[in-house]
């Protein structure tokens, strides 16, 4: 009888327990957003209701919350992905997730930057290759369709992206991520047969 008793506090526990890890995220999230991935645990505990042993039992350090962020990050960002592809054309979904992955990449450069101190196997998830996995899809899409250059490789096109994203980070022009992200993607289109350019004299 007593176990039977404790189901439904054990489901309640595991209930709260979800919600706790979810809220501790969605701030998390923010602090990041505000300070990067130095802003303090503490204060992430307090602004999510929970005290910091709450935290520290779904986060046991600093790069497993990070580590966690930036995952679901990841994830929100080719779950994107497959909507785009599913609603749009090759040639417009390519270009819309590439306009969110460069929001991506300038949001949460110094998350990945710590992520990447760690490494891969220490963090458990190979950011890279996600992203790259999302790419390949979307640029093969366009490819078959005949749109895009045959010659471009999803690396090409995320370290493109990238480039845009650090080359930006700091300067006083608010447009001219948008604008360079603009000329990649006029790049990204398949070239005419015969070169289009002028005659040779």
């Amino acid at each position: 009888m007593a176990s039977a008793g404790q189901a439904p506090a054990q489901r309640l526990q595991r209930t709260d327990a979800r919600r706790n890890r979810q809220r501790l995220l969605a701030v998390a999230r923010e602090a990041f957003d505000e300070a990067g991935p130095d802003a303090s645990l503490v204060e992430i505990a307090r602004r999510a209701g929970v005290g910091q042993g709450t935290l520290y039992r779904h986060f046991p350090t600093r790069t497993a919350l990070v580590r966690a962020v930036l995952a679901d990050r990841i994830e929100t960002l080719c779950r994107q992905a497959a909507e785009l592809a599913a609603t749009h054309g090759a040639d417009d979904a390519l270009a819309a997730w590439l306009r969110l992955f460069l929001t991506h990449a300038r949001v949460n450069q110094g998350l990945a930057g710590a992520f990447m101190t760690e490494g891969p196997e220490a963090v458990g998830v190979d950011c890279h290759q996600t992203i790259l996995g999302t790419a390949a899809d979307l640029l093969g899409r366009a490819q078959r369709t005949g749109t895009a250059r045959p010659d471009l490789s999803p690396d090409d096109l995320i370290q493109l992206v990238v480039g845009i994203a650090l080359a930006t980070a700091r300067g006083d022009d608010a447009d001219q991520a948008d604008r360079l992200l603009a000329l990649a993607l006029d790049a990204v289109g398949k070239k005419p047969a015969d070169g289009g350019g002028p005659p040779r004299p």
